[in-house]
């Protein structure tokens, strides 16, 4: 079995807030880098003492969150910055994807460091279902063919990977601790608002990730018919709800994208904002660096991207 790990920082075990844990220069980011590896490690043993023969993990934190050097030896890692599209070196070559460290998608009640993308982002819509993250990733997965069997991360994203997608295996190790209905914030007033979270021990989570990863391969394994595809039909509409930004003096904006019957491609688009005259970005290049300043970003050299500006992610 050849395996794909998406992996992400903010939802994991002990990973406390977003001022002094998400990007190089905070306080305990060296800290947040380990325990996502380790977190990652522990889904790794379980996934290969499950039947897995390959595994290929993806850095799809913003500023990175995989220490190369604590990495399981048997993986390979993409990272580095670059990548040549929103696929992050997923093929239809693997027969499934999993994800570990990932957050719900922004407005969700009870999930901690909320965002999609960004946190200029207030829903995300692609053909009427609302997306995060994890929603965006899967439906490319099986957009190549690739289905998804296994969710890690906090609570609510162990929920809203159920509701998308029932048939995967999920694990949580915390649980965010407030509401949201946070719409007419600013994207710098939402960053600082879904701070709060229980959190079980790095340690305890990282044995239920191992023992989870292996029942969720060796379920995968035996029962691959039950592990579907996500069915989206062409022609794809992607639409995006943008809040007001303090750095960019901005209003709160609604973008929409089309692609007749490409989704990847349709993921490539810069935002096009609806009755405005278009997108001012010809390209989702120009789209992430005007998003550096907007939120924050650091340097292009200095960033591991995800998907879009995947962020902060």
């Amino acid at each position: 079995m050849k395996i794909y790990i998406m992996t992400d920082l903010e939802g994991v075990a002990g990973v406390l807030n977003g001022e002094d844990y998400i990007k190089p220069g905070d306080i305990f980011y060296e800290r947040a880098v380990r325990l996502t590896t380790l977190e990652t490690n522990a889904v790794v043993e379980g996934l290969f003492a499950g039947g897995a023969k390959e595994i290929l993990v993806c850095d799809g934190h913003g500023w990175g969150a995989i220490d190369s050097e604590l990495l399981d030896a048997r993986v390979r890692l993409i990272s580095g910055g670059e990548y040549p599209d929103r696929r992050f070196g997923l093929e239809g070559t693997f027969d499934a994807i999993c994800f570990v460290g990932q957050h719900a998608k922004a407005g969700t009640p009870f999930s901690h460091l909320t965002h999609t993308g960004s946190h200029l982002v207030i829903d995300r819509k692609l053909n009427g279902v609302s997306i995060g993250e994890y929603g965006e990733f899967a439906l490319t997965a099986s957009f190549l063919g690739v289905p998804v069997f296994l969710a890690c991360g906090e609570h609510a994203l162990c929920e809203e990977a159920k509701t998308l997608t029932p048939w995967v295996h999920v694990i949580a190790g915390k649980r965010g601790l407030m509401p949201d209905n946070l719409d007419a914030l600013t994207d710098e007033q939402y960053r600082k608002s879904k701070q709060g979270a229980t959190h079980i021990s790095p340690e305890e989570s990282r044995a239920q990730l191992r023992r989870g990863a292996e029942a969720g391969m060796k379920d995968f394994s035996l029962n691959r018919e039950r592990f579907r595809l996500l069915e989206l039909s062409s022609p794809y509409v992607l639409e995006t709800w943008w809040r007001k930004s303090e750095a960019a003096n901005s209003l709160p904006r609604h973008s929409v994208n089309q692609h007749p019957s490409d989704l990847i491609a349709l993921l490539e688009q810069a935002p096009n904002f609806a009755n405005e005259g278009g997108s001012h970005f010809k390209t989702a290049k120009n789209l992430e660096q005007a998003m550096r300043s907007m939120t924050s970003l650091p340097p292009e050299e200095k960033v591991t991207k995800k998907t879009q500006p995947h962020e902060n992610h």
